[in-house]
């Protein structure tokens, strides 16, 4: 493909890891939620906002990563992926917005400048884990558990009207 189809692309890409044109953006399912309810889980659901926020935030992470660190190091699933079920603050709360934020735009960056979308990142062990894979993963991840944020925040009674 051409640069020039591949812009489109590109661009479409870039708008799909934090779509909001068909669902809640990453924004508006963390924003307002009261320190008090960081850390609650509502009955019968396995996670509270915070474990939610942080997951998000480590497994976003650990996607970018892996395509652009040449000193990767493979996860342990599920430990290095859930948090305890409250922040130690609101410090670590805005710090992982904050890392989320910040890797959501590396996210982009890498998108706009990757040569080849459809090439093995570096540390590739599958010929299938490219750069448009790892977006697609890293958008649709993200979109299930920002849904799953929303759920809990409506559980907790913290979702706006």
């Amino acid at each position: 493909m051409s640069r020039e189809t591949l812009d489109p692309l590109r661009a479409q890409l870039v708008r799909f890891l934090d779509w909001h044109e068909a669902r809640v953006d990453f924004d508006q399912a963390v924003d307002g939620i009261p320190p008090a309810s960081h850390g609650v889980v509502p009955e019968r659901l396995p996670h509270s906002p915070w474990q939610i926020l942080e997951h998000l935030r480590r497994a976003q992470a650990d996607i970018l990563d892996f395509c652009v660190s040449s000193d990767y190091k493979e996860k342990a699933w599920p430990d290095d992926y859930w948090p305890a079920p409250a922040p130690g603050g609101d410090r670590d709360w805005d710090e992982s917005v904050t890392g989320y934020r910040r890797d959501l735009k590396a996210f982009k960056e890498l998108v706009q400048r990757q040569p080849d979308l459809l090439a093995a990142v570096p540390n590739a062990t599958r010929p299938d884990q490219t750069c448009l894979r790892a977006v697609l993963l890293a958008a649709d991840h993200a979109a299930y558990h920002i849904g799953q944020l929303v759920l809990v925040r409506r559980l907790l009674g913290i979702w706006p009207t």
